[in-house]
């Protein structure tokens, strides 16, 4: 999520993949849960997955807010 904070732009899985140092599938299936929670939004780019923050992802870590 570091990472995806200081993207000017979305970034591919490989990007992040090399960035935090774990494998192309390992980053494809955080990114994807995230997805499903809301915390990153996706678009598929021809052969490419590109994701970045969704501007609400704040929210998801709140203690206490159940929303």
């Amino acid at each position: 999520m570091d990472f995806l904070k200081k993207a000017d732009w979305p970034s591919t899985t490989e990007d992040i993949a090399v960035e935090v140092k774990v494998s192309w599938n390992t980053a494809q299936v955080h990114l994807l849960k995230m997805v499903t929670e809301g915390i990153v939004k996706y678009k598929k780019v021809g052969r490419q997955n590109q994701f970045w923050l969704n501007e609400c992802y704040e929210k998801y870590f709140r203690r206490g807010n159940k929303k």
